[in-house]
């Protein structure tokens, strides 16, 4: 009687793909006195490079303006390798959806945390997220998105 193969999941490698600050009204914007209006955009993509091997990345954008005017600009994409096997098929979307995003949001919170403070701001700390929350949004809008399109 053969044994069936173990499930894996391992961290291959963690790394920044992209990163961008831009602070395009400086110096004059450091002379505001009042407090930027934060918007923070969360967005996880996942993508097989090889047998048994995803991409997966994290881009966060937060944009802090006051009125129209742009205080500053920050997009960082953290991604990481990850060797996924023997893993039932229904069980991926919740690994790649949830699990990976989880593994790389501390390295990208310490990031934007740390850029924000370089640009000359007080840091942006990301509060926790659910990425479980967002992993049942994109199934919802991708289901609407299904129910939408003509046959």
């Amino acid at each position: 009687m053969s044994e069936s193969p173990q499930p894996m999941f391992a961290i291959e490698r963690i790394y920044i793909k992209d990163l961008s600050v831009e602070v395009p009204n400086a110096p004059e914007i450091f002379s505001e006195r009042e407090s930027p209006k934060v918007e923070v955009n969360v967005q996880s993509n996942s993508r097989p490079v090889q047998d048994g091997y995803f991409e997966v990345v994290l881009s966060i954008t937060i944009n802090a303006k006051i009125n129209e005017k742009s205080v500053f600009l920050v997009e960082a994409a953290q991604a990481g390798l990850f060797q996924i096997r023997n893993i039932p098929q229904q069980d991926m979307g919740p690994i790649l959806g949830i699990a990976c995003p989880n593994t790389l949001f501390p390295y990208v919170r310490e990031t934007i945390t740390s850029v924000t403070s370089r640009a000359g701001f007080p840091p942006v700390v990301l509060a926790p997220m659910s990425f479980e929350g967002i992993y049942q949004q994109q199934l919802l809008q991708q289901q609407q998105n299904a129910q939408t399109k003509p046959s």
